[in-house]
């Protein structure tokens, strides 16, 4: 891998079919165990975040990746329809019980390879724990959660509370998001560019399908000061991965890197019978699982 986002890396599917082999039985499964839920401040300096913390077997400290969920919330969409306020004190259907399989399939993926995770909460916290289906981009209710002002701030919060924790390794705290929680990801790292050197910072990020467009981006040319890879989908119904692609590709520092997955849509790591029906999002998937945990193993610490 270089340090230019030129080195595009396209999944054929003849590589892929070799990664089904790989797929660990918990890919797909709810796990038995509910993670922590826990509470720390947004670095908005008022909102008191709700987060999901999955943790390893063993004394630590641990490397950790701060997980951040996409426009549809962090829960299952089975409970979340009726869902507003999560926060301390309140009974909500909404809670660690009900999380999306998708993001306890991760959590637990993390702790089993050894990682402190944490799933952060930026809609229950705010009022608006049901989440936002498909082409609602537009709708002014989203501006109290978007991604370019608002997310980017419980990113930090999150980093700033995991690296006070005595079983997390402060400068391994990593980032990973998906669609919007992805956009939130990539304006994360442009602002830890830009920002001070002394500042905490991420050591890398994974974004899954995000948007990369100017309604979703703080800046028409990206920077980062550490590792980001990029997971898009060639079939995506919901994001551009050819306005992705070129965004990231003419992004500066790094490394940056993306991987495209043929015949792989929106979500395409949800680990539900819809979502697995797609061949490509089953291959895709399993890769990038694989794939993800390699490339946080090989930072050097």
């Amino acid at each position: 891998m270089t340090r230019r986002a030129g080195l595009v890396l396209i999944v054929a599917s003849a590589v892929l079919a070799a990664a089904t082999a790989l797929a660990a039985s918990t890919h797909g499964k709810r796990g038995a165990a509910v993670a922590q839920t826990v509470h720390f401040p947004s670095a908005d300096g008022h909102t008191e975040l709700v987060g999901y913390l999955f943790t390893p077997t063993g004394p630590g400290p641990h490397p950790a990746v701060v997980m951040l969920h996409g426009r549809a919330g962090p829960y299952s969409a089975n409970v979340n329809a009726d869902c507003t306020l999560v926060a301390p004190d309140h009974d909500s259907p909404c809670n660690a019980a009900t999380l999306s399989r998708r993001h306890e399939m991760w959590g637990e993926y993390w702790a089993s390879h050894g990682y402190l995770a944490v799933l952060v909460d930026s809609f229950g916290p705010r009022g608006r724990a049901h989440g936002y289906g498909r082409n609602t981009h537009d709708d002014p209710d989203r501006d109290a959660v978007n991604e370019r002002t608002v997310r980017p701030l419980d990113a930090e919060g999150a980093l700033a509370w995991l690296r006070t924790r005595p079983d997390v390794v402060p400068a391994r705290v990593m980032l990973q998001g998906w669609s919007n929680g992805g956009s939130t990801a990539l304006n994360t790292m442009q602002r830890q560019a830009e920002a001070a050197p002394a500042a905490a910072r991420f050591r890398a990020a994974l974004a899954f399908y995000p948007g990369c467009g100017p309604k979703a981006t703080i800046a028409p040319r990206f920077k980062a000061d550490a590792p980001v890879w990029a997971f898009l989908g060639s079939d995506d119904e919901e994001v551009s991965p050819v306005v992705c692609d070129r965004w990231l590709r003419a992004g500066s520092g790094g490394p940056i890197a993306v991987t495209i997955y043929p015949g792989a849509t929106h979500d395409f790591d949800d680990p539900g019978t819809a979502r697995q029906a797609v061949p490509g999002n089953r291959l895709a998937k399993d890769d990038a699982m694989t794939r993800a945990a390699d490339l946080l193993d090989a930072l050097a610490p």
